[in-house]
């Protein structure tokens, strides 16, 4: 169709600009791109620490308002999960009952 063939030149040079630009800007970029990716890194390390802080300091706010019978005993995280599931729903039986 003739809406086809004035198409298809376009297509061609449309695609081969795309090529011959990836091209091109692979090798002129690739110190650019290793220091995107170092910052990326680098970043998202900075978020997965802060993470982990936060994540740290609720466990040790959740610890603090638990009852331990060794005090200086220090409980694990899914130690600390665990007993403060069941603590709570001590408390909720004990509720109920009363």
């Amino acid at each position: 169709s003739p809406a086809r063939t004035a198409l298809a030149p376009r297509e061609t040079a449309a695609r081969r600009k795309g090529k011959a630009r990836r091209g091109r800007g692979k090798a002129r970029n690739e110190g650019l791109l290793s220091k995107q990716k170092r910052s990326r890194r680098m970043k998202a390390n900075d978020r997965e620490r802060n993470r982990m802080h936060h994540l740290n300091s609720a466990l040790d706010a959740l610890r603090s308002v638990l009852p331990t019978f060794p005090d200086d005993a220090k409980l694990t995280k899914i130690e600390t999960l665990r007993f403060a599931h069941n603590y709570i729903w001590a408390l909720t039986q004990s509720l109920r009952l009363a």
